[in-house]
């Protein structure tokens, strides 16, 4: 097998590429946790530490980083607090040896107690005013049932990752979730699509004691505003319209929000299960990912996602979460 392209992404080629932008690093380097791009923090002499992320090779076109990377200017224009890349010479995008990289301001946290109502409520908020930027991207895609549920489920059938014994149940469960998935679709009806970070679990808010800052809008598409909500619940259904009152509590300050989307719950959720495991599968030839996942390819992981996708069928059949 041909070397993966992050191969030859070593120590010295990360400080050359910091070089070329003028941020000197004194040798220290620390990978971050991050599967699909490669990031590090870089120690200064002279400055604080920064951040360096290496985009994924053909993942992104260069005008659609640039999205991202106007988006999270604007929303920092906003006074939201998001952490904006550098500009050097009026870009943010930059290239080393084959390889396109954005520089960053190093910010700590801490995860979020989502436990507290005070906590879910200021990040709903901040959440709501992410949202009330509106606009849509023109380079990134939309969150939609065909590529977040319909292609992975094929191509993790079809290219034999779901075990032999178990590829008919899997793939029996799947189309079932998939049908479920457009039913809550069109319950829901015709939801506006508007840009959203994509990702905002709890791990992309950063929490100090100044409150929460949002980190790593790599995954922001065009989608409906709940996608930014539902993953700050867990829990039972009780547990989750608790915890959702409060974030809307605060998001409805800034925007208002439409209670249609509820129906999208538990569908989004099927997607990312979905979309997640036919992820994996299309990285694997990337050393990180055997590494950072070695159960994958067993039969006990199979078993679980169709034990969880049935889960999800059953939970679609439900009444939406209620707030009122």
């Amino acid at each position: 097998m041909a070397p993966h392209p992050y191969a030859a992404l070593t120590p010295a080629l990360v400080l050359d590429a910091l070089d070329a932008v003028g941020v000197h690093g004194d040798g220290r380097l620390l990978a971050l946790n991050s599967y699909e791009n490669r990031v590090y923090q870089a120690w200064r002499d002279d400055a604080p530490p920064v951040v360096v992320k290496f985009y994924r090779p053909q993942r992104w076109s260069d005008a659609a980083i640039a999205e991202e990377h106007a988006y999270v200017l604007e929303l920092h224009a906003r006074e939201i607090p998001v952490v904006p890349p550098y500009a050097v010479d009026g870009r943010t995008l930059h290239t080393h040896e084959g390889f396109r990289y954005a520089v960053y301001d190093k910010r700590g946290g801490r995860a979020p107690d989502l436990d507290r109502a005070d906590t879910l409520e200021r990040i709903g908020g901040f959440i709501g005013r992410i949202h009330a930027a509106g606009g849509r991207f023109a380079h990134r895609p939309r969150l939609d049932i065909a590529t977040f549920g319909e292609q992975p489920r094929t191509y993790l059938l079809d290219e034999g990752w779901v075990p032999a014994d178990l590829a008919d149940a899997y793939a029996s469960v799947s189309a079932q979730a998939l049908d479920h998935v457009r039913w809550a679709f069109e319950r829901a009806g015709e939801v506006a699509l508007q840009r959203i970070h994509g990702d905002c679990h709890g791990g992309n808010v950063l929490w100090t004691d100044d409150g929460p800052h949002f980190v790593d809008f790599d995954d922001a598409r065009n989608g409906p505003a709940v996608q930014d909500l539902w993953m700050l619940l867990s829990g039972d259904r009780a547990a989750m319209e608790a915890q959702l009152r409060h974030v809307l509590d605060g998001y409805e300050r800034f925007r208002g929000f439409d209670r249609r989307e509820l129906h999208l719950v538990e569908a989004l959720r099927t997607l990312r299960l979905l979309h997640y495991a036919a992820w994996i599968a299309q990285r694997w030839e990337d050393p990180a990912f055997p590494a950072a996942f070695p159960w994958f390819d067993g039969q006990r992981y199979w078993q679980d996602r169709i034990l969880e996708l049935r889960e999800q069928v059953a939970l679609m059949d439900e009444p939406p979460l209620a707030v009122e």
